[in-house]
């Protein structure tokens, strides 16, 4: 394995795993792996997950019901190990934020997280995001949309599987409110060129920059971007609003 695949792979958690099929309509972005879990993380994730986690079921929720208040919901897709949701959920407790992961290890570090910091306006989706926000959530219901550093599929033979593509960026708009946005962000350049090139086609959504977006000071730099940086790696953010 090269040296650009081990960071990715501590970055994205899974990235390079490939697995054929399609699921639920639509090709899958991730493969399920259940992975090492620490002590802490499953006793986190036997103990606060049931509290803080929405199970998946085909039908809208109401997200003011849900966090018991009206506040701006953000959604963030893809969150793994959690210290940027965390990071994100504590400056700005006026907001509420839906976090949506697969990865049982990068849930049960987020509810670490939750407890030690005394959150209480984050939930958690453990599903495939593609159908929470399909079957789950209202259109029109979202003020942001967060999606940091997706598994790349970096392969051209598996690009196919990235997550950032027409149909799906289609869904995520309907689900915005007007003047709501959506931020990605990529450590992976030809990436970061196909999300600038499909975010930019979407009729329903306007860019905030002339092309790439200077990282807003909300999104924290994580321990391993920080560590590409150092190798000289590139990282893109992606900033666009609902028109």
């Amino acid at each position: 394995m090269s040296r650009d695949d081990l960071l990715s792979e501590d970055l994205h958690g899974e990235a390079g795993v490939y697995a054929e099929g399609r699921a639920g309509g639509h090709i899958k972005s991730f493969v399920r792996r259940m992975g090492r879990m620490s002590v802490a993380q499953e006793r986190f994730y036997a103990d606060t997950f049931p509290r803080y986690s929405l199970p998946y079921a085909a039908g809208e929720i109401d997200l003011d019901a849900v966090f018991g208040r009206s506040a701006p919901h953000i959604l963030e897709i893809g969150f793994g190990m959690g210290e940027t949701t965390a990071h994100i959920a504590a400056a700005h407790p006026h907001n509420d934020y839906l976090g949506v992961e697969v990865h049982t290890p990068g849930v049960g570090a987020l509810c670490k997280q939750i407890v030690e910091r005394g959150l209480a306006n984050i939930r958690i989706v453990q599903h495939d995001a593609v159908e929470v926000v399909r079957d789950m959530l209202p259109e029109n219901s979202l003020d942001g949309i967060h999606i940091f550093f997706p598994d790349p599929w970096h392969k051209k033979r598996h690009n196919k599987r990235r997550l950032i593509q027409t149909p799906f960026v289609a869904l995520l708009t309907a689900h915005l409110k007007p003047g709501g946005y959506i931020h990605c962000a990529t450590d992976w350049e030809d990436y970061a060129v196909q999300m600038l090139e499909v975010l930019s086609a979407e009729p329903g959504l306007a860019n905030t920059a002339d092309g790439y977006a200077p990282r807003p000071d909300y999104r924290p730099l994580t321990k391993f971007e920080n560590r590409g940086l150092k190798l000289g790696h590139g990282v893109w953010d992606l900033v666009f609003r609902k028109r």
